[in-house]
């Protein structure tokens, strides 16, 4: 059943009269409607019917409310009667940003409809006028051209032709709406009608570089480098130095590259993003996971509240052990989303990931899975209003359509910022109740305290852990801080990213727990601690450093050259008094030798056994086994003599040389027995 009759459309000769007034308006106000700006160089076609549908259906959805005093265009009060499924992911985007449009020119283009006295349409019902907003911000797009080059294989939709057919007979009195809007707000297009803060969001948007990630289970960061430059892409030292194919290294994440945005449809058909090797994000994103990796240790288990897209997921995954560590992850609750999932992680080559269908705030921190998790990622919904590019954002994090609306106005409803407030202080805190974890990663993408410090502090004053469990702290930023705001707010010891024109923004905070002074680090996690935070980089954390090896190997030859040096020396002594003792061979002699030798055994182990310390000059030898005569004859001194530079030759002097010892003659008594 047809939505248009033909009696609505306008007749020949109203036609020639209103193009002839609109002709006399733009000339004597200096404004032709064959002007070209820089940004209308690109021919305008048109889109397919789907997209039009798909736009007006995300429009219906998220358009503002106003009082019913100021009501100048109704839309129904219920949802968009049709919708069709996306073809691919650039219909999907298209008709995200046709919506959009719609939305930032939403005033404008209601008050076109009523002047024109188009509006109301009689046989369009309220819940398609999405369907000619939307259909209209394209004609006026398009210089009220009709669409060329549309796709043979689109099947058409026929309320999309009806309301087509019926804006373009009306398009002679549309254009001299827009032209009188125009000369209203002495504005030389209609860009220059929104209102400033639109205007600089939609330059940033246009010109924010890609951030790309390194999936390093594919591929090394040198090899993605080489393939780089075998496409034509030269590395350069910084975002200024851009030039057509340039990138550079990101100075926060190692594992992260920026492109300028004008290479984004050359870098989509590498292999390097085919094949999941390099994949693009949000950098807050790629912030927030290398924030949780330096906070875990070898083989720590972490907790992702919040699915999204699924790419922070991989990017976690990526950064930790396949084989001992797992990342689980909430909230996927339906098959077909977790068939996506594990298709998406297996080409990526994850295989560490855990899908859990709860929602995070009904898990019990009990739970027999989570009892190896010490970091939770938290990454709750937020006003988003940080962001620059919102359609970006949104298909790649899996972001309600609503952040549009509130980036189309500048701001967040009180009412609903409280809302968002609440929902995150209630995540956060539940966080905090896990008794195993050890420390609370925070990150939002809002502009506001509220969303920010506001929930980060009333969750550490709140005693969410209870009371005998360790208290959380907030923990100084684990990033590099690279500018002098990043430093500043580092003093609070927040990390906050401010949105730019080379990044969105974005706020980050650790919160860890406070280490009970009755447990004990092991070396193990000490080393994993300072390999996640780079400051072990180029060291085999298997083998012991140069130093170490260096000052064993001088101990062990340091006691091996000692403990030879004695043993030489005893065998000197032994040798001089075997010879000495010689031409008298009596029980006596046998008796001296076992003095000495038992004297000379227990020098040689107290010598090895204490051979770096310094000792003092042994007293004279006393010992009753010795004849009496060799006790008291002057002889006897020299025995005693021999040992004494025995002992004072033990002292370790790195200059020390080697004594050569000087004849002694011993008398023995004749022919006397003992």
């Amino acid at each position: 059943m047809p939505l248009l009759r033909n009696s609505l459309l306008p007749s020949n000769d109203s036609i020639v009269s209103d193009v002839s007034s609109l002709h006399e308006m733009t000339l004597s106000n200096g404004i032709t409607t064959t002007d070209k700006s820089s940004t209308s160089l690109i021919e305008k076609t048109g889109y397919q019917d789907s997209v039009y549908l798909n736009a007006a259906n995300i429009f219906q959805s998220i358009h503002k409310e106003k009082p019913q005093d100021k009501l100048l265009v109704k839309y129904g009060n219920g949802p968009f009667p049709l919708a069709v499924d996306f073809k691919d992911e650039r219909c999907q985007r298209l008709s995200y940003e046709l919506a959009f449009n719609a939305l930032k020119y939403q005033d404008v283009l209601e008050n076109i409809l009523i002047d024109s006295g188009v509006y109301p349409i009689q046989a369009v019902p309220d819940e398609l006028t999405s369907l000619v907003v939307v259909m209209l911000y394209d004609l006026q797009d398009r210089k009220f051209e009709p669409r060329q080059n549309i796709d043979d294989e689109d099947e058409p939709i026929a309320e999309v032709q009806e309301v087509e057919c019926s804006l373009y007979s009306f398009k002679t009195k549309l254009a001299a709406a827009l032209a009188r809007c125009r000369i209203k707000h002495d504005a030389l297009s209609i860009d220059c009608i929104l209102p400033d803060t639109i205007r600089k969001q939609e330059q940033r948007a246009s010109a924010l570089p890609l951030f790309a990630w390194v999936n390093t289970l594919k591929v090394s960061l040198d090899e993605v480098h080489s393939a780089l430059q075998k496409e034509g892409f030269t590395r350069v030292e910084s975002l200024s130095k851009f030039d057509g194919c340039t990138y550079c290294l990101d100075t926060h994440c190692e594992d992260l590259l920026i492109f300028p945005s004008t290479v984004k449809e050359h870098l989509l058909t590498l292999e390097l993003f085919v094949d999941h090797k390099l994949l693009l994000q949000d950098k807050s994103r790629s912030l927030t996971v290398h924030s949780a990796k330096s906070l875990l240790n070898m083989d720590d288990d972490i907790l992702i509240a919040h699915v999204g897209s699924g790419l922070t997921v991989a990017h976690m995954s990526v950064l930790t052990n396949q084989e001992t560590a797992k990342v689980f992850v909430c909230g996927v609750k339906s098959a077909t989303k977790e068939a996506e999932l594990k298709n998406l992680f297996t080409q990526m080559e994850c295989k560490n990931i855990e899908l859990l269908r709860e929602d995070f705030t009904s898990i019990e921190p009990t739970d027999h899975k989570l009892q190896k998790v010490k970091v939770i990622l938290l990454l709750p919904r937020c006003s988003g209003l940080g962001v620059s590019n919102p359609i970006e954002f949104i298909l790649n994090e899996h972001e309600d359509a609503e952040l549009l609306r509130d980036i189309s106005e500048g701001s967040v409803a009180v009412d609903k910022l409280n809302i968002l407030a609440q929902q995150q202080l209630k995540e956060l805190t539940r966080a905090m109740q896990f008794g195993k974890v050890q420390a609370v990663v925070y990150c939002t993408c809002s502009i506001y305290p509220e969303e920010n410090e506001a929930v980060v502090n009333k969750a550490l004053t709140s005693g969410a852990e209870g009371g005998k469990a360790q208290p959380y702290r907030l923990c100084p930023p684990v990033l590099p801080l690279c500018c002098k705001s990043e430093i500043n707010t580092s003093a609070e010891n927040f990390f906050k990213l401010e949105l730019s024109d080379i990044s969105n923004g974005c706020f980050i905070a650790v919160l860890a727990r406070e280490r009970d002074p009755s447990e004990t680090v092991s070396v193990k996690d000490v080393l994993a601690r300072a390999a996640a935070k780079g400051l072990l980089e180029g060291i085999d954390l298997a083998k012991p450093s140069k130093r170490e090896e260096k000052k064993k190997k001088k101990q062990k030859i340091t006691l091996t050259k000692a403990a030879s040096k004695e043993a030489a020396i005893q065998s000197r002594i032994q040798e001089f008094l075997d010879r000495e003792m010689k031409p008298n061979k009596t029980d006596s002699d046998s008796s001296v030798s076992n003095v000495i030798a038992s004297t000379s055994q227990k020098t040689i182990n107290h010598t090895t056994s204490d051979s770096m310390q310094l000792k003092k000059t042994a007293k004279p030898l006393s010992n009753s086994s010795l004849p009496v005569m060799l006790k008291n004859t002057p002889t006897s001194s020299s025995v005693q003599k021999v040992f004494e530079r025995q002992r004072t030759v033990r002292k370790p002097k790195s200059e020390e040389k080697l004594m050569v010892l000087k004849p002694v003659e011993i008398v023995l008594p004749p022919g006397r027995h003992f």
